[in-house]
């Protein structure tokens, strides 16, 4: 057989113009991970793509929502256009035998190959999609399918991504959850900020008052009004925000509170599995004088999920300042 070699431990091509590539190198698992790796892996993409933010994605004139996740076990895709959500889920073993059907040119590990699929994906997931790879989307009887050309080592790359109507409990955990948590955590930032107007408002008071003058007129403002800020927020702002296409759902700021509201909410799932495993059941001899004991966990439950949605304060019981201070030695010149 006739075989040339360019670096051989990298790149070997034989006359059959089929490409083999050795798999990345990485760390070596230890043992007990090896037990299980599909479920471990199945686990840990999970995990990893509940903190992943969505990312705004147009697949030619159509606008979508999507987020991933890639690890050498395999991968999660999740894609919304917010009329419906569809998701694939393939691990180590799927990737390789649809890899065989697709790119019959190559031979390819497959942590390699999910490598460069992930090379694929990132840009476009990251607002910078390249050029030389084109992304094409339709919807199939049930599902959507997302479609990838690029180019591999000089040969031509495919792959199609299947993608299935996502179950209610990942829309909820996804998206449902995350947006109400970013709701609340928002409203409370309004909250604070507009008790740190009002502060501001007092302090300009009590220096006009002191006889202190603003040296260019065009920096004057009128104290600020809470409920007359609503209504023109309602009334101006609302329907421009409304207007802004959804393509649009997911600014930068908003994708940093999505990965921190979701931070959270993993941390917390990690302390209630914690509690509950360091219980365990509780022994006959506690329960005994007790018929009807409450479950050990409600009320650990009632307290995470509290303190899962709600601030840990509020600024209604934060002390406020007066709205005038004592009177002061006069300044002047202060805004000059």
């Amino acid at each position: 057989m006739m075989e040339l070699v360019h670096r051989s431990d990298v790149l070997r091509l034989d006359h059959s113009s089929r490409l083999w590539l050795p798999p990345p190198p990485g760390p070596k698992e230890p043992p007990d991970a090896q037990e299980h790796p599909k479920m471990e892996g199945s686990e840990e993409l999970e995990s990893s793509l509940l903190t992943q933010p969505w990312a705004s994605v147009c697949f030619g004139e159509s606008a979508f929502l999507a987020k991933a996740c890639f690890r050498d076990t395999g991968y999660i895709l999740l894609i919304s256009d917010l009329s419906g959500v569809w998701y694939e889920s393939a691990d180590a073993e799927a990737v390789g035998q649809r890899s065989k059907e697709l790119n019959k040119r190559l031979t390819v590990h497959v942590s390699s190959f999910l490598h460069h699929l992930c090379k694929l994906m990132c840009p476009l997931l990251a607002g910078q999609p390249d050029a030389t790879t084109s992304f094409s989307c339709h919807h199939t009887a049930g599902g959507l399918s997302l479609h990838v050309k690029s180019e591999l080592s000089g040969l031509p790359f495919y792959w199609d991504f299947h993608c299935c109507p996502a179950p209610m409990e990942m829309v909820s955990c996804h998206l449902v959850r995350p947006l109400i948590r970013m709701s609340l955590a928002l409203q409370y930032q309004v909250q604070e900020l507009t008790s740190l107007l009002l502060q501001k408002d007092a302090e300009i008071e009590d220096y006009r008052e002191s006889g202190a003058a603003l040296s260019r007129d065009r920096l004057q403002t009128e104290p600020f009004q809470e409920k007359t800020f609503q209504q023109n927020f309602m009334a101006e702002s609302l329907p421009e925000i409304c207007g802004a296409g959804e393509g649009q759902a997911f600014a930068s700021a908003l994708r940093q509170l999505y990965a921190a509201v979701t931070q959270q909410e993993a941390k917390q799932a990690r302390k209630r599995q914690h509690s509950e495993d360091s219980e365990g059941p509780a022994p006959a001899a506690e329960t005994a004088g007790h018929p009807h004991p409450l479950p050990p966990s409600q009320e650990d439950e009632t307290a995470s999920s509290s303190e899962g949605t709600m601030p840990s304060s509020s600024p209604a019981q934060k002390p406020r300042l007066p709205a005038a201070k004592a009177k002061r030695k006069k300044v002047k010149g202060l805004f000059s």
